[in-house]
């Protein structure tokens, strides 16, 4: 599929007054193209964060927990089996600690996929109950497990619910659980201002407003207070993680933890993942959490026991975490091969689901030998390349399709499916996420129907200009960027989802190209236009792309340094082409 190479808008103004304020000319260029207004935008200091009191419930959480704390009841903490649960149960475990609570009264379960799918159900309930806790607290899940905080509560247990997902909808309104308290941005009556913060951030809040509402008790002052700005590593690194917009507020948070793992302050799961990913924490960028730190921290709910996650981020013992991050490695190794050979599968189906290349408007994958783990990432993979709203199912260990979806822009996937359910009512058996990410739950003999269901709603939600993917760049690199100085000054920002990485667009000759591992096209290039022929040729690659490109095309790419043998030399990698 062509995609279309758009290039960005940038308001001359707001690039002009960015400048002036001491913004590098590119990065002002870059800034005001992505909606940055003025240098205190720019601004990450911890007292620029949007203050706890504005989180609807996390006052009261404070209190529910400044309570358990004084008077040592025991907390048990329910967390989601993905990188963002995993670091906010670290969160809340390290966090309580240091907010007073003895480590004998922390303890906290994490459901396995396969076994017990997602949230607060009765069954992780009567789990926990092992831990004779007084309180529970979720992490990152809750808001739709009306089933599992019902049987808490009737077991007379306190029930603090933390997350960031939406709502359980009941005839077209939203419904919340019968917690003791909700602490979640996306909660009917909540004008905090950044709806997309991940469920680590929600968690971290939730410890700031106990540290306030410790404090408002005499328990220490502002000065002697514990520094929970410790934990800041693992909230950027669930954020970035969870691919959860980046806003001025999370940019924020992303950009503290950021500076702490620079500085060699992290945990020392953080560390030892940093290492085992062959990574340099002294540069440590967003790009490391998204495609190095996260992936292994997930592989481990993926195909194995996110304990292993949590445990790591938990340690503070570096052997054991060096240890606990190799695990983490290896099994993030065979979580590669597994989706590669689903990938390979998935292709085949869609081969024969579009023998003339034109893709359905939303496509729905299932074969039986699909690993449940891996299906989110598959359908990432699939929604990428055709640009389509995509579900993968998998068969879980109960017999039913479990399927994780991802979505293109205009189409918001939990909302369709809440369309879907009441078209068809009883064929969704469960179902929750965001809009560009969302979980399903079907009976075996159900693929087709909500296949079916869900293309009618992408035709009738989707038109023709939405289904053709989109490449937005920054347009030409001038040529006196194109340095590895210029890579390191974008590198040290954070960048990510709704305020995505820089990628430029020229127009280039293609001198050579050749496949790399079968796999990768490496490239030799050269700017086309006159003015430039006399330009060094530049090397670029494109990554999982086999097909060879005409001798003249417009290229959209990031800059890279690639490091070989101890030297860096700088590339572009590849994210689009079209014929010039």
């Amino acid at each position: 599929m062509n995609p279309i190479i758009k290039v960005r808008d940038v308001p001359p103004r707001t690039a002009f007054l960015l400048e002036q304020a001491g913004v590098h000319p590119l990065l002002a260029r870059l800034f005001a193209a992505r909606g940055v207004r003025s240098s205190d935008d720019l601004d990450d200091q911890p007292a620029r964060l949007l203050p706890p009191d504005g989180l609807h419930g996390a006052a009261a959480a404070g209190v529910l927990l400044a309570d358990a704390i004084e008077q040592g009841q025991r907390i048990c903490v329910v967390a989601d089996y993905d990188c963002d649960g995993a670091t906010a149960c670290a969160t809340a475990l390290r966090g309580l600690a240091l907010l007073g609570a003895p480590p004998g009264a922390l303890n906290y379960v994490v459901p396995d996929r396969q076994v017990h799918g997602y949230g607060l159900t009765p069954a992780i309930v009567d789990m926990a109950q092992a831990h004779r806790p007084d309180v529970l607290v979720t992490v990152d899940n809750g808001i739709a497990s009306h089933e599992g905080v019902a049987h808490a509560r009737a077991l007379g247990l306190k029930v603090l619910v933390t997350d960031h997902h939406l709502p359980a909808m009941r005839d077209g309104q939203p419904t919340l659980p019968p917690a003791n308290v909700i602490v979640n941005p996306n909660q009917p009556g909540c004008g905090f201002n950044s709806k997309a913060i991940a469920g680590v951030g929600v968690m971290f809040y939730t410890l700031l407003a106990t540290r306030a509402e410790l404090r408002r008790r005499g328990r220490w002052d502002a000065a002697s207070q514990p520094r929970l700005d410790a934990l800041l590593d693992l909230v950027a690194l669930g954020t970035v993680a969870d691919v959860v917009r980046l806003d001025a507020n999370n940019r924020r948070l992303v950009a503290q933890g950021l500076k702490r793992i620079r500085a060699g302050r992290m945990q020392p799961g953080v560390a030892a993942l940093y290492h085992a990913a062959a990574r340099d924490a002294t540069r440590a960028s967003a790009f490391d959490f998204g495609f190095a730190l996260g992936p292994r921290v997930n592989a481990a709910g993926r195909l194995s026991d996110m304990r292993l996650g949590i445990e790591c981020l938990l340690t503070d013992d570096a052997g054991r975490a060096a240890e606990l991050a190799g695990q983490l490695d290896a099994i993030n190794r065979e979580r590669r091969e597994v989706e590669a050979g689903m990938r390979e599968q998935a292709q085949l189906l869609l081969d024969a689901r579009m023998p003339e290349g034109e893709a359905p408007p939303a496509l729905v994958l299932f074969d039986p030998e699909f690993h449940e783990g891996v299906v989110g990432i598959v359908a990432g993979r699939m929604k990428d390349r055709l640009h389509r709203p995509t579900f993968v199912f998998a068969r879980g260990a109960d017999g039913l399709l479990k399927g994780s979806g991802r979505s293109i822009a205009g189409f918001h996937l939990r909302d369709a499916l809440d369309l879907v359910s009441k078209r068809h009512p009883g064929l969704l058996r469960r179902f929750g996420g965001h809009a560009m990410a969302a979980g399903a739950t079907l009976d075996p003999d159900s693929v087709d129907t909500f296949d079916q269901a869900l293309q009618q709603v992408a035709r009738e939600w989707l038109g023709a200009d939405e289904l053709l993917r989109t490449v937005s760049t920054d347009g030409p690199l001038p040529v006196e960027y194109y340095t590895a100085d210029t890579v390191q000054r974008i590198d040290a920002q954070v960048w990510g989802q709704g305020f995505e990485v820089p990628v430029f667009c020229d127009e280039v000759e293609v001198l050579q190209q050749r496949l790399v591992a079968d796999k990768h096209l490496k490239l030799r290039v050269r700017l086309a236009a006159a003015a430039r022929a006399s330009l060094a040729p530049r090397e670029a690659i494109w990554f999982s792309h086999t097909e060879p490109l005409p001798a003249r095309v417009r290229l959209a790419y990031r800059l890279s340094l690639d490091e070989f043998q101890g030297q860096q030399r700088l590339q572009m990698v590849v994210e689009a082409a079209v014929a010039a």
